[in-house]
């Protein structure tokens, strides 16, 4: 089912791992040069920056394809029509993302990645125009984000993109509204849809420990943690955000009692279920998600209760948090040999000096460039003038 092979994907896995060992002096460079001979795979791979840019490019040049054959071939269509067209999108897209990623043998590459892309928004646009478009509301439309969620998931287990993923957990936030009234309802089934997910992934890990489908397990394990969490915070999964932090009374009048404070009490239960989780398995990706529910259960205690939020609260809140981190380092560096239970504080790699970097040369390239002061020249001399 997998698009690529097992030894490709493990191959280009291990050469990442070459790279960061001997960029952090694990390996010599006799080493490297030998154990590189052995992972040559035939898979095509660029950097983030291109892949970014041939990402944004092959949408573009998509999504004009399609405007202009609407514009030159069908004037004035139906939306019926319209969506029977974008359905043959879809079909063109996908199989044009498969033989980009089988024939061409492109992985992470940026431009099967939009085509991909492209095919999931057709699917949806286009189910909606061709069934839907001159029918009042119906609970049947629940059938667009369904087939968005299902699709999603197919390229996240096809392709491997962890993003498509996390596309579907968004598609699935939108079918209970189909289903019910009852927002206690909503988001209980949401909850339930990422519970089994994550009992499904955490089965389906545990036999890929070690092996090149790890990441991308403790990826979906981790967005499915975070999902859980967002859902049963009264005060964070709302589009009015600012008014329910600041009158916390309000969002507690708009659900059911026994339902608000449960959720309290779960929003407390969790963080340390999934922290638990993450130092168990050694785990960076849950352990971050344990660690910034933690975070996030601490900032809206307030509004959860009603009281009276203040100026100095995020201060308070950083002192504490710097604190923390402050004192597991500490404490994680005096262990023995700066290890204590499989946990060190010193960077094994350069993975997250090479994030750190990208970070870096975004950050530079959104941010307002200012003109440098220009500095006069040291030889020009004023001259010539008269009392």
């Amino acid at each position: 089912m997998r698009l690529y092979s097992a030894s490709s994907e493990e191959t280009l896995r291990a050469r990442k791992l070459l790279t960061d060992w001997v960029g952090e002096g694990f390996l010599t460079k006799a080493q490297y040069q030998l154990l590189e001979k052995e992972t040559v795979s035939e898979l095509r791979t660029t950097n983030i920056f291109l892949r970014l840019v041939l990402f944004l490019f092959t949408l573009i040049s998509v999504g004009a394809a399609a405007g202009l054959f609407f514009v030159v071939f069908l004037s004035g269509p139906s939306q019926q029509t319209v969506g029977v067209f974008l359905l043959i999108f879809t079909a063109v897209c996908y199989v044009a993302a498969e033989a980009a990623a089988s024939q061409a043998r492109l992985y992470r590459y940026g431009i099967e990645e939009a085509l991909a892309v492209c095919s999931v928004v057709f699917l949806c646009v286009g189910l909606q125009f061709a069934l839907f478009s001159n029918s009042p509301y119906s609970p049947k439309e629940f059938v667009v984000p369904a087939a968005g969620a299902v699709f999603s998931l197919w390229m996240w287990r096809r392709f491997g993109f962890s993003y498509a993923f996390l596309a579907a957990m968004i598609f699935v936030i939108f079918l209970p509204g189909y289903w019910t009234s009852s927002r206690e309802a909503q988001r209980l089934i949401i909850a339930v849809f990422y519970a089994i997910g994550l009992a499904g992934a955490a089965t389906v890990r545990s036999r890929h420990r070690f092996d090149y489908l790890e990441e991308a397990y403790s990826l979906v394990e981790a967005f499915l943690w975070l999902g859980i969490y967002l859902t049963i915070n009264l005060q964070l999964s709302s589009l009015n955000l600012s008014a329910r932090w600041w009158d916390g009374t309000r969002a507690a009048s708009e659900f059911a009692r026994p339902f608000y404070w449960g959720t309290w009490v779960l929003i407390w239960c969790l963080p340390p279920i999934v922290l638990a989780r993450g130092v168990r398995l050694k785990d960076r990706f849950v352990i971050a998600v344990g660690a910034i529910v933690a975070g996030l259960t601490l900032v809206s205690n307030k509004p959860y209760l009603g009281w009276p939020r203040h100026t100095w609260d995020p201060m308070l809140l950083g002192i504490l948090l710097t604190g923390v981190a402050i004192f597991l380092r500490r404490w994680i560096a005096r262990g023995p040999g700066g290890i204590r239970h499989g946990f060190t504080a010193a960077r094994l790699t350069g993975k997250d000096k090479q994030w750190m970097d990208v970070g870096s040369t975004v950050a530079g390239l959104l941010s307002p460039q200012t003109p440098s002061p220009q500095t006069s020249s040291q030889d020009f001399r004023f001259g010539g003038g008269h009392p």
